[in-house]
This record gives C-alpha cells, structure tokens and sequence, in this order.
C-alpha cells in the first residue's frame, strides 16, 4: 500500500491515507491510455455534417438547352454535381464515430492514469472539498495554498456548490467519481482528490 499525505484547504498536512496498489501503482501502458482517449473523443463527436446530393437540391428537372446544335456540353437537369449550386458527390452523411472498448481495458486505462499522476507528484489529496457557500475566491485561495494548476478536482458525489464555484477558473474542472475518466485526468496538469472519493474509486474498481 502507497501512503499519501492528506492536506487541508490552506494546504497544510493533516494525516496520511493509504491507496490500493491495484489502483495507484500499476504500470502504465501508453499505448492503452491511448486506444481508451481516442474512443473516448470519438464517441464526443457529434458526426452531424451533411451535404445534399443530386436528389436533395432543390432545382428544375428541365433540360437546359437543347442537346444538339450549340457548341456546348449536353447538359441535363441544374442539379447535376457538375453544375454551379448542383447537389454533392460522396460527402459526408451524418454518421455515429463511437465504438467500444472493452470494460476491463477501460478499467486498466483509469487506473494506469491514477497511477501516472501519483509516480509524478501530480496527485493531491485533501480531507474536504465541500464548500458551505458558492464562492470562486474560496476555491481560487484553496487552489493558491495547495499550488496546483489546471486542476481537476474529484469529489464523493455531486457537489453543487463546489461546481458553480469553480467554473469561473480557467482550467479547472470538477467531476463526481462516477464521472472520472481517463480523458479529463491526463489533460489536467494535477489531480486533487477529496479524501472520500478514494473509497468511491475503489468501490468502481470493485463493481
């Protein structure tokens, strides 16, 4: 079992937790975390843009001009993808990009980015993050005095109060641990975790 130090709101040590080998002290495959981001950012994309073709623009079906006799190509109806405003030919449709991956991939990949930010003292633990009040200047001292930026911050559960309070600060987001993924922890520089949710995260490991 790793120890790590748990701290307060003004950044001062206060006890001393332990975390699951199994979780915080895997070993990192790059290669994993990078097939679980990609699918992750795949299944993000909205796959909406669209492109009429021949049959979908709007134009007459007659014939232009005569087919013999002008010296010109033989053209037919205005919509032809030749045409100026005629339809498209092998745009894009809309589409759904998201594929899976397998669960126990996806497992190994969270907890090899747990273990990432642990090996390089990116990862902070604190006893509370709960806030009594909606307030940025509270969570923008409590970021100051555990220096840390672009910061995710993972509590228990929902945590209204810390989330309107935070949403202002650049670079700082906030997730329940039901929410944490493997995306939103190696795009954040720290990772700050309210001393509840460690159980939380063991418990998704468990499941």
């Amino acid at each position: 079992m790793a120890l790590a130090d748990v701290y307060n709101k003004e950044g001062g040590k206060v006890s001393e937790i332990e975390l699951s080998d199994s979780i915080f002290a895997v070993t990192v495959k790059p290669w994993v975390l990078h097939e679980v981001v990609v699918a992750q950012l795949a299944s993000r994309r909205r796959g909406t843009a669209s492109v009429k073709n021949r049959s979908d623009v709007n134009a007459t079906g007659k014939k232009m001009f005569r087919q013999k006799g002008t010296g010109r190509a033989r053209r037919g109806e205005r919509s032809s993808p030749v045409m100026r405003g005629g339809g498209s030919v092998f745009g894009p449709h809309p589409r759904n990009f998201a594929y899976d991956v397998p669960k126990k991939v996806r497992r190994q990949a969270l907890a090899m980015a747990l273990s990432a930010k642990l090996a390089e003292n990116s990862l902070k633990v604190v006893d509370s993050l709960a806030l009594e009040r909606v307030k940025t200047k509270d969570v923008a001292a409590m970021i100051k005095a555990l220096s840390v930026e672009k910061a995710l911050l993972v509590t228990l559960d929902k945590d209204a109060n810390l989330s309107l309070s935070a949403r202002n600060i650049p670079d700082l987001k906030v997730l329940p641990v039901m929410g944490l993924n493997v995306y939103d922890i190696l795009r954040h520089k720290h990772l700050i975790l309210d001393a509840s949710a460690i159980e939380g995260i063991r418990g998704r490991f468990a499941a």
